[in-house]
């Protein structure tokens, strides 16, 4: 972990919603409905999902989702037109550890 990393991360963190994101993903099974296609959550939550949920509009979740994957937080995998995203524990970890 950088210095650069640690403050994009910062930024991302300093913002309500994001922050919440990150902690509905921590347990998506008690915040989520499966998908209905996957049936599971190994790829993660669909991001409609997300977006419903927070209840902001598309454009905005989807920035939101975009600068949280770029910085490392979300992992995202597509299936077909469906993109799911998941919290990356080793990024969390990895600036947890960097700020203590």
């Amino acid at each position: 972990m950088n210095f650069k990393l640690a403050t994009a991360i910062g930024k991302c963190l300093s913002n309500k919603t994001r922050l919440q994101i990150l902690e509905w993903l921590k347990e998506p099974e008690k915040n989520f409905p499966p998908h209905e296609t996957l049936k599971h959550f190994n790829d993660g939550v669909c991001v409609t999902y997300i977006q419903e949920k927070a209840g902001l509009s598309q454009s905005t979740i989807s920035t939101y989702l975009s600068n949280m994957e770029k910085c490392g937080l979300l992992i995202s995998t597509r299936h077909g037109k469906w993109t799911y995203l998941k919290r990356n524990e080793k990024i969390i970890q990895n600036f947890t550890a960097f700020i203590l």
